[in-house]
């Protein structure tokens, strides 16, 4: 009976002193992120949360938060979950003195570990310098660390964060790296409002839609245009700078821009396809012989608000040739002689694909692509998608010789990646072979 009393007694010691030892490192996770959240104000540097795991509880609680007076909170919910560290969000322009910061963060007794990389930003055909820029800080303070992630405005209107690539000399071990939710690779997002709530007893800004922030993170990799390979290309087929090419690669623009707004006030998600993916990752630009502009949608969100909202843009439908249930493809269009072009990918076990009709005698053709992944780049000054893997799209569609310009192009029988397909029966013809 002794030795029992003596386990259950061991057991019950343990089992507080555990439960102890949670409260204190939840009450320390609190702590660091107050004296953070102090050390910032003190500097007036308008810092935001995005740690995923706490706004993830907080978008369950959003309407009680937002309607909250900020009183004293009888627990702390958010600020100490169990977590390694906490992210929060820095706009560049908003901030620019950061030895003062350090200095004050190290009489605080945080250590602290700064990232730099180039700035893509200043990346082009004529300077592949890029001076270098802060992209992560890293504070920690006892077994808690706070990374900071910092953001910029891109051209295309969008933020951009770099990622998170250690020099040789840095610390491994400084903090969980590998555990970081962001900086494995580099993101883009829209601009979030903002909004200031009491959480734990702390003030601090998040963003104002918290699951639309977490949706965007879900599918936030960025890919940059390859300025380097680009110039090489350059080097051995120089561009095309006649009056001709630069109003072509002016009008495209301008149509990619109006495609973009289109489809993005409906929610459609697409992304550069065919030639136009290929002057992307080739050259960086719109080829100037292509004379057109190729996007890609998913059949999946197809919507049929899609037509007349081109019609309203002012893009008269071309032709519509398939039909939802195969091989659509619809065809606007643009200023002059520009059209665009968009094809609707149909998704099997083992590849993706999408169809063409020749319209005089109802042959139909196929185009496989490897399965892929959308993200983000930056191309003519937007924010658009591009397949992910994309070396193996460009592969599919133009072959290993996808480097070397071809001026002369059959969409029948160029593509690397075509096929046959049967025919339209005739009786169809009039519902699958629409010319305006």
């Amino acid at each position: 009976l002794s030795d029992f009393l003596l386990s259950v007694g061991w057991g019950f010691f343990l089992s507080k002193s555990f439960n102890a030892k949670m409260v204190f490192l939840s009450s320390v996770k609190q702590h660091v992120v107050r004296k953070f959240l102090g050390l910032t104000s003190g500097h007036n540097i308008p810092v935001y949360l995005i740690d995923p795991l706490i706004l993830g509880l907080v978008e369950k609680d959003i309407e009680q938060i937002r309607s909250s007076p900020g009183g004293p909170s009888p627990e702390c919910k958010y600020f100490c979950a169990p977590r390694d560290f906490t992210t929060f969000a820095l706009l560049d322009k908003t901030w620019k003195h950061e030895v003062g910061l350090f200095r004050t963060a190290e009489k605080m007794g945080f250590q602290w570990l700064k990232i730099i990389n180039k700035d893509p930003r200043l990346d082009g055909m004529d300077d592949l310098s890029g001076m270098e820029i802060p992209l992560h800080y890293i504070f920690k303070l006892a077994s808690h660390a706070i990374h900071l992630v910092v953001f910029y405005e891109r051209s295309g209107n969008f933020l951009w964060h770099g990622p998170l690539r250690l020099r040789q000399h840095m610390d491994r071990k400084f903090v969980p790296f590998r555990k970081l939710h962001f900086g494995r690779y580099p993101g883009a997002y829209e601009k979030p409002e903002l909004l200031l709530v009491s959480i734990d007893d702390l003030k601090v800004q998040i963003p104002k839609n918290p699951s639309r922030f977490l949706e965007e993170m879900s599918h936030s990799r960025f890919l940059e245009c390859r300025y380097r390979e680009a110039r090489a290309f350059f080097q051995l087929y120089p561009d095309d700078a006649s009056p001709d090419a630069v109003e072509f690669r002016k009008k495209a623009k301008s149509l990619l821009h109006l495609a973009a707004l289109t489809l993005n006030n409906l929610g459609v998600k697409f992304w550069l396809s065919s030639g136009t993916c290929l002057g992307w990752y080739r050259q960086c630009n719109v080829i100037p012989h292509s004379k057109d502009v190729d996007l890609g949608i998913f059949i999946r969100d197809y919507k049929a608000d899609i037509i007349p909202a081109f019609q309203n843009a002012g893009l008269p439908l071309k032709h519509k040739f398939g039909k939802v249930e195969d091989s659509l493809e619809l065809s606007f269009q643009g200023e002059s002689d520009v059209k665009l072009d968009i094809f609707f990918f149909y998704e099997e076990d083992d590849h993706i694909w999408n169809g063409g009709t020749q319209a005089k005698s109802g042959k139909k053709f196929k185009y496989l692509f490897p399965k892929f992944t959308l993200c983000w780049t930056e191309f003519v000054e937007l924010k658009v998608h591009v397949p992910c893997e994309t070396l193996q799209y460009v592969e599919a569609n133009y072959g290993p010789e996808w480097k070397v310009p071809v001026k002369t192009w059959d969409w029948k029988s160029s593509p690397f990646n075509v096929q046959d397909n049967g025919v339209w029966p005739i009786d169809e013809w009039d519902n699958v072979i629409q010319i305006y």
